[in-house]
């Protein structure tokens, strides 16, 4: 079975090092496949930073990693690199492609970069990028669990976090759903949470997750969420379509190590209740 680590909002420049060494030595021992950085890499796009993120993913010794952009991935105080060169730092170190994807026989991955050199914080996912995800995932087989990935979020539980929505969310929730897509993973926020997007949206084809990742590493902490990551893996096939873990990992500061903090199984069958925010 593939694992895949999902690491957010890693802040390079504000990382914690201490941490940074717990979240090596969790990688060592869980062995994932692939590890998926869902943004906000670094603090302000400097180069400095960029190649600690880089210096950080090789201790990690994963045998693929998908780096996204986040919103601080492009320069701030710089304008002329953030108009005519904005991701020529994360390129330089990560190469050309800013929307990287996965394939193994259980899980396929792809990635949406959500940034815009315009935009402050706010991310957007165009109308051509939600058609180009959606042929993806229609190709994936039924044995694949479909995972898409953005920066900011499809969805919150907070009413603070509303303004933080990915912009078109609503209509890429729906297409995604419709091409088959499991979950999607997203950061941002610095909350870990997982809401049953088929219990919010009506009309979805089938059972479809946000499962949010809290901030790995960076000093950068939400009142009430610690550092923490998240271990995705396929579970068993029912009816054609596979269950997906969810492990939590939080980072237990007297222990100086990440510990399980929780597990979901996601199925085909949820009967939850929708979270009351809308």
């Amino acid at each position: 079975m593939t694992l895949l680590l999902q690491v957010s909002d890693t802040h390079f420049g504000t990382e914690r090092p201490a941490v940074v060494d717990a979240l090596v030595r969790l990688a060592h021992s869980q062995s994932p496949n692939v590890v998926v950085l869902s943004g906000d890499v670094t603090q302000r796009a400097r180069a400095p930073q960029f190649a600690a993120a880089k210096a950080f993913i090789e201790r990690l010794r994963v045998p693929r990693a998908l780096v996204l952009p986040g919103n601080h991935d492009i320069p701030l105080f710089n304008l002329a690199a953030r108009l005519f060169a904005p991701y020529a730092n994360h390129r330089r170190v990560f190469g050309d492609n800013l929307e990287p994807e996965f394939e193994s026989n259980d899980m396929l991955v792809v990635t949406v970069n959500t940034t815009r050199r315009l935009r402050h914080e706010n991310g957007v996912v165009s109308s051509r990028q939600i058609d180009r995800v959606a042929r993806r995932l229609e190709h994936a087989s039924r044995e694949q669990v479909r995972v898409v990935v953005t920066h900011q979020p499809v969805a919150v539980t907070k009413p603070e976090d509303r303004k933080n929505l990915l912009v078109n969310h609503r209509a890429a929730i729906q297409a995604w759903a419709e091409a088959g897509a499991d979950v999607v993973l997203g950061g941002h926020i610095h909350l870990p949470f997982i809401v049953p997007l088929h219990r919010r949206y009506e009309g979805l084809s089938h059972t479809m997750w946000a499962v949010q990742a809290g901030s790995a590493v960076s000093s950068r902490l939400r009142r009430g969420a610690g550092n923490s990551v998240n271990l995705i893996r396929p579970g068993e096939s029912v009816n054609g379509r596979r269950t997906i873990c969810v492990e939590r990992w939080d980072y237990d500061e007297p222990a100086k190590r990440f510990v399980c903090e929780s597990t979901e199984e996601l199925n085909a069958y949820d009967t939850r209740p929708a979270p009351l925010l809308q």
